[in-house]
């Protein structure tokens, strides 16, 4: 409770050495009847100054002055706030776009392998966003939507669990660039987003698809897509750990030594051509550096409106003030009446 006119609780001063100086007046001033002998009122003095009716004459007074304080509250305009808070959120279309090729199975990642890396990334990332749309993409030698748009981010979770290379997918193997940033720029199309962003993460160069990278790139610009470009692994000679079945059907994994590198002009054109960032993510915990970084950079802006209604609450003050006047006025015309 606050109170728009607190300079009114000065007059509890007055009212306070009014009232004390009033109190110790009437006190000191009693009635007196003089007797040429106590002798026959010994016995009754104790009995006559010590009724209940007569230790409570000073109740009327009080009341009167209680009503009197009710008041100076009640003229302090005492208030309470109802206060609503609005948000405006106006949220982003995020599609992360994962490369799933067998090479993202090289081990040089936390806490696995490239891939699995990748997937403990997103599901961070996701985690932490509020009111954006997010879809999911993976590609190899193709490339398919596990996810579109949505802000159901326990689905986005699940799949992302269900992420694999791929070989186990079955899908062609290879990396076509082209293709999943034509299919990446068909799910933000039609979105009315503010901010309309791609993030595209890969470990090789293209050397398949049916649409050349370039041709992908042009129509992410057409729609105005702005691509964060992720270059995932190391470079130099790596080797691919292989898993096969030998004659008694146990897995056995086999390394194979393997050559590629990340097209870092193509993905840090890609990025500033749309007005993103690229990223090189070569060492074991960068990756999660690099998620946090975009992260931090397509933050919502949240508008906050607040509205505040006060409520006056004078009158109960003025109900409070008018029964304890009620009381003391009864109080005096009846039981404890004053008579000359």
């Amino acid at each position: 409770m606050t109170f728009q006119s607190p300079a009114f609780f000065l007059l509890f001063i007055p009212l306070l050495l009014v009232g004390g100086y009033h109190f110790w007046a009437r006190q000191k001033k009693s009635a007196s009847l003089q007797y040429s002998s106590l002798s026959h009122l010994k016995l009754n003095a104790r009995k006559m100054g010590g009724t209940w009716r007569n230790r409570l004459k000073p109740l009327p007074y009080f009341f009167k002055m209680a009503a009197l304080g009710f008041v100076i509250v009640a003229l302090a305009r005492p208030q309470t706030a109802d206060t609503k808070v609005k948000r405006n959120v106006e949220g982003i279309d995020i599609m992360i776009v994962l490369d799933i090729s067998d090479s993202m199975l090289i081990e040089d990642m936390k806490p696995l392998n490239r891939i699995e890396a990748a997937k403990d990334t997103i599901r961070r990332f996701v985690k932490s966003r509020v009111s954006d749309r997010i879809g999911l993409i993976i590609f190899a030698g193709e490339a398919f939507t596990m996810v579109p748009l949505t802000l159901d981010y326990e689905l986005i979770l699940k799949r992302v669990d269900e992420i694999t290379t791929a070989q186990e997918k079955h899908i062609k193997d290879g990396t076509a660039l082209g293709v999943a940033l034509a299919n990446a720029a068909n799910r933000l199309k039609d979105s009315v987003a503010k901010s309309k962003v791609m993030i595209f993460a890969t470990d090789g160069e293209s050397n398949s698809g049916t649409i050349d990278p370039d041709t992908g790139l042009e129509i992410a610009k057409g729609y105005g897509i702005k691509i964060y470009s992720i270059g995932i692994g190391t470079d130099g000679p790596k080797k691919i750990p292989i898993t096969h079945t030998d004659i008694f059907g146990n897995k056995v994994k086999t390394y194979e030594p393997f050559e590629d590198e990340v097209n870092e002009a193509l993905l840090s054109r890609m990025a500033k051509e749309t007005g993103g960032r690229f990223f090189r993510a070569n060492k074991e915990d960068s990756l999660q550096k690099v998620f946090s970084e975009i992260d931090h950079l397509e933050k919502v802006k949240i508008d906050v409106n607040k509205y505040v209604r006060y409520n006056e609450e004078f009158r109960r003050f003025i109900y409070w003030a008018l029964g304890f006047y009620l009381m003391s006025w009864l109080l005096s015309v009846s039981w404890l009446r004053r008579v000359p």
